[in-house]
């Protein structure tokens, strides 16, 4: 790390926020689209001006966009780059943005905006909900709802003519399948879990209005909120019963903000990052049938269809926001200074070449070196990944072996599928496929 990143010997010399090669164009940060309609591409648009580019994201709010796998790595471990808000981004502690999206992201208070001995304690609060040992018992749960979502799909396709059995995978497969997993995990009541889901899609929407992102806060209080309050009259086994029991335990040091705020992330990291890796490998497969055709005669395994999706389609793209504890001086780039946002970005670390080579925007299962960041690196590495991948590794061939002669239902196979109106969040808004 200290090759990559080091302590400025100064505190005086000039910053490149905003201006030079490095730091942006002349005018200004260069301003995000914030419905994500083509996240990749500005990622290589924004690698051409440097290892680290200064952005502003929608609402105005200035950030470092990291272009390199490496240094993004980097930062990713470094004690001098924070997570938490109220510590480190004078911004936010006089006030700025709270009226944005943003409030859903980093005014939480769980493990992902902690930082240090905060950070600790959380992660250890929660990290036995998901000990390998537990994540191995959820298998027979995620085979059975498999199943129970393959069949729905073969019904649907039986009552129509083959040649017009178009269904919505992301709806019928993708999604559901880890809604179901995280839901039965978290005993949430299945007549709640539309309200959950829904919910947790609209904080991933990076266009909603300052309005419509301060009455998602308050609803995430009222539903994650009742939840806890369902699992103190009616305690089952479930971890919100067990999370609970631990915040109402004497000396847990878990208080009732931060019990909500966690449900929050886990629930909605437990689904939302598993409906798109199964999206967008099977979207990718579909896309790409020589890929599918190693698999299918035995020549790579699904595990390398889901590390070079994790890679080539990360989950999420862009993860708001980390923070500048102290200077730090990127080497060939900029000082990102003290108290200075950054956006991790795992999408443009993903598809850099340095570290994939020049057919870095190619997917391909055969990439003798997919290391990605997509679960994140360091003290924050997603503690659900293990959950996820086995999540996917029964998921794809179960699917792939029920349907064999599975189309894109779009003209001429081509790439022509919406996708979810964020930066965050990488997944399309339907997969329509044709089942025969």
């Amino acid at each position: 790390m200290d090759q990559l990143i080091t302590h400025p010997e100064t505190r005086d010399q000039p910053s490149h926020s905003g201006t030079g090669v490095a730091g942006g164009s002349a005018s200004g940060p260069v301003a995000m689209d914030p419905a994500g309609s083509d996240v990749l591409g500005e990622a290589a648009r924004l690698r051409e001006q440097g290892p680290a580019v200064r952005v502003e994201l929608p609402g105005g709010i200035p950030v470092w966009y990291i272009t390199r796998h490496e240094l993004l790595k980097s930062l990713l471990t470094d004690d001098r780059v924070s997570k938490d808000p109220s510590q480190h981004w004078p911004a936010w502690r006089e006030g700025q943005y709270h009226d944005s999206w943003l409030v859903n992201w980093v005014g939480v208070q769980n493990m992902f905006t902690a930082y240090g001995t905060d950070h600790r304690r959380l992660r250890k609060l929660i990290s036995p909900a998901f000990t390998a040992r537990r994540t191995a018992g959820m298998q027979p749960r995620v085979e059975r709802i498999t199943q129970e979502l393959l069949d729905a799909i073969d019904e649907r396709a039986s009552r129509t003519d083959p040649e017009e059995a178009v269904v919505d995978l992301r709806a019928m497969y993708a999604h559901p399948l880890p809604m179901g997993v995280i839901c039965e995990l978290f005993g949430i009541p299945l007549e709640d879990r539309p309200r959950f889901a829904h919910l947790v899609g609209r904080i991933m929407s990076t266009t909603v209005t300052p309005e419509e992102a301060a009455e998602m806060h308050q609803e995430v209080a009222v539903v994650f909120g009742g939840l806890a309050e369902l699992k103190r009259r009616e305690p089952a086994d479930d971890l919100t019963s067990l999370l609970v029991s631990g915040r109402d335990e004497e000396g847990s040091q878990l208080t009732e903000r931060e019990l909500i705020d966690t449900l929050l992330l886990i629930i909605a990291a437990g689904h939302e990052t598993t409906v798109n890796l199964i999206g967008n490998a099977v979207h990718n497969l579909l896309l790409h049938p020589d890929q599918l055709e190693l698999v299918r005669s035995g020549k790579r395994g699904w595990d390398d269809v889901i590390e070079e999706t994790l890679r080539y389609a990360p989950s999420i793209t862009n993860l708001p926001l980390r923070f500048a504890v102290e200077d730090i001086e990127v080497p060939d780039g900029p000082t990102i200074r003290a108290g200075e946002a950054i956006l991790t970005t795992y999408g443009a670390a993903a598809h850099d070449p340095a570290q994939h080579g020049e057919q870095a925007d190619r997917f391909d299962i055969t990439r003798p070196t997919p290391e990605h960041l997509s679960f994140g690196y360091g003290v924050h590495h997603c503690l659900g990944a293990p959950l996820a991948r086995m999540e996917a590794r029964l998921a794809l061939p179960a699917l792939f072996e029920r349907f064999p002669d599975m189309e894109l239902a779009v003209p001429d196979g081509s790439d022509d599928l919406e996708k979810v109106e964020s930066f965050i969040a990488n997944g399309v808004r339907e997969l329509t496929v044709r089942v025969k």
